[in-house]
């Protein structure tokens, strides 16, 4: 039985490709508070990063969760793809807005943080935040991004919506703040579907001046 929040997905994907869709030839205006964003160079994530895209994109609403250095795209709706910019976040703060009193916190960034401590912060992102019943690593490497040493952190993860779900986060500590592309979607069609262009993007990738 397909769960009804992945028939929402589907719903929402059928009318976001009718308006900007993965083709990169939508001309429509977007839907409800989705932004159509044409291909072409882009400042995301407060200003703070500069990208290109070949294709058109959604820019999603905000959420009570995003942070204020944060920006989200989708190409068919939110639950079948996501790709995440997340522009400079400072020492002792979170990738994502939570309550001081919560119980199970997602740890605060530090600059000395390493690669796979990284990562075990983004692990426990999609735990506590994003509702994975299991996470696992399938990859963690060096990788230069925006022109600065960084990493990639490939990975898989089950919903507790039983859908198996694929991400790629790209990230680098630069003058002691935080910078992360991540890209995560439906692994049976739509991660691989989305990689091509998530790699364009991250190889046009710098900071803001």
């Amino acid at each position: 039985m397909i769960h009804r929040r992945l028939l929402a997905g589907l719903a929402a994907a059928l009318f976001l490709a009718g308006c900007a869709g993965g083709s990169g030839l939508g001309e429509g205006l977007g839907y409800g508070y989705y932004d159509l964003i044409r291909p072409g160079p882009e400042k995301v994530a407060g200003n703070r990063i500069q990208i290109v895209s070949t294709i058109a994109w959604n820019r999603a609403p905000r959420n009570r969760y995003d942070i204020s250095r944060e920006e989200n795209w989708t190409l068919n709706g939110p639950l079948l793809d996501n790709l995440s910019f997340i522009g400079g976040v400072e020492s002792g703060k979170s990738i994502v807005r939570q309550r001081r009193r919560a119980e199970r916190q997602v740890p605060r960034f530090r600059p000395d943080m390493s690669p796979p401590e990284i990562a075990s912060m983004i692990e426990t992102f999609y735990r506590i935040r994003a509702g994975s019943i299991s996470f696992d690593i399938s990859g963690l490497q060096p990788r230069t991004v925006f022109g600065h040493p960084g990493f990639q952190l490939d990975y898989h993860h089950l919903d507790s919506d039983e859908v198996q779900r694929q991400g790629r986060a790209v990230g680098a500590v630069i003058n002691d703040r935080l910078y992360l592309i991540l890209f995560d979607a439906v692994r049976s069609h739509y991660f691989p579907a989305g990689l091509p262009e998530f790699e364009r993007i991250v190889a046009s990738a710098t900071l803001s001046n």
